[in-house]
């Protein structure tokens, strides 16, 4: 390889942005009565959240410690953050 396409190569590589895949999903408001929102943990439904004190306790069931629940390399919040608990 030339050092053109090195330095092409490095460039693209250094220059891609960087996509998490946080272990945590936390999918849109869902209706019921209270509303929910439904869980996955490393890609499968693991079940249903009706307040952040529930991600916190699923995660925790699952050996996941959440210190920043607004860190999306940890949690990833779909349709809403963690205030975010009735449909709108």
């Amino acid at each position: 390889m030339t050092r053109v396409a090195l330095y092409a190569l490095f460039m693209t590589e250094s220059a891609s942005p960087h996509i998490t895949q946080p272990r945590i999903m936390v999918l849109g408001v869902q209706p019921g009565t209270p509303p929910f929102r439904i869980m996955e943990i490393d890609g499968v439904v693991v079940g249903s959240a009706r307040a952040v004190t529930d991600v916190l306790e699923t995660a925790a069931l699952y050996g996941i410690s959440v210190h920043d629940l607004d860190d999306p390399d940890v949690v990833r919040w779909v349709g809403g953050d963690k205030f975010t608990w009735h449909r709108h």
